[in-house]
């Protein structure tokens, strides 16, 4: 036979879980410095003046 378990404990201890994994999220996601954020839009404006640069325009008909 299994062992016992307090449904009431089982419950708490998943819910704590779940709420650190989302503290988890959102520290990767919010808790960076301006620093880093400045990096990242220069590196997407970066990245769109790369594909913008690339683009084939149509041919006029």
């Amino acid at each position: 036979m299994g062992d016992l378990v307090n449904l009431r404990k089982w419950r708490r201890a998943k819910a704590k879980d779940e709420e650190a994994g989302q503290a988890a999220a959102n520290r990767a996601s919010f808790g960076r410095t301006k620093g880093q954020k400045l990096v990242d839009e220069a590196e997407d404006a970066r990245r769109c003046a790369l594909l913008d640069a690339a683009r084939l325009e149509p041919k006029p008909d």
